[in-house]
């Protein structure tokens, strides 16, 4: 079974995060037997940003690596065991709601495909990137 990256990769809907993972350093990390658990961002999630945020995060490492860890959770959780807990923590540190009371939502994102199983982990594709606080 492949990995969370080289499933990233060779879904094609993920070209933004790939780029972020590497241009942060992360690919390792994410290539590592974990497992995690990843909200993914889709292309068209990260094209919700404003203009020339993209490119000012790449400009700006640690900003982004804040970011991405904050989509990471330690732990293979599936949705129902998300369903279960509410708020889980992530590998940057911060807390994540979970609500799948209607729909599948994790923060102020809706999740658009749900347990993805990769080697490592899981992945949850998210239609909106997730920020801290």
């Amino acid at each position: 079974m492949a990995d969370i990256v080289d499933i990233a990769v060779g879904a094609g809907s993920f070209t933004t995060l790939v780029t972020a993972v590497q241009a942060a350093g992360l690919v390792d990390v994410l290539k590592s037997p974990g497992p995690f658990t990843v909200f993914a961002p889709n292309d068209d999630a990260f094209a919700k940003l404003p203009p020339g945020t993209i490119q000012t995060l790449v400009q700006n490492i640690p900003q982004l690596t804040r970011i991405l860890k904050y989509h990471v959770v330690p732990g293979k959780l599936k949705q129902a065991d998300l369903a279960q807990v509410g708020t889980v923590t992530s590998v940057e540190g911060s807390t994540i709601k979970i609500d799948c009371s209607e729909a599948f939502e994790v923060k102020n994102a809706t999740v658009l495909a749900a347990d993805i199983e990769a080697d490592n982990g899981v992945i949850h594709v998210i239609d909106t990137v997730i920020l801290m606080g």
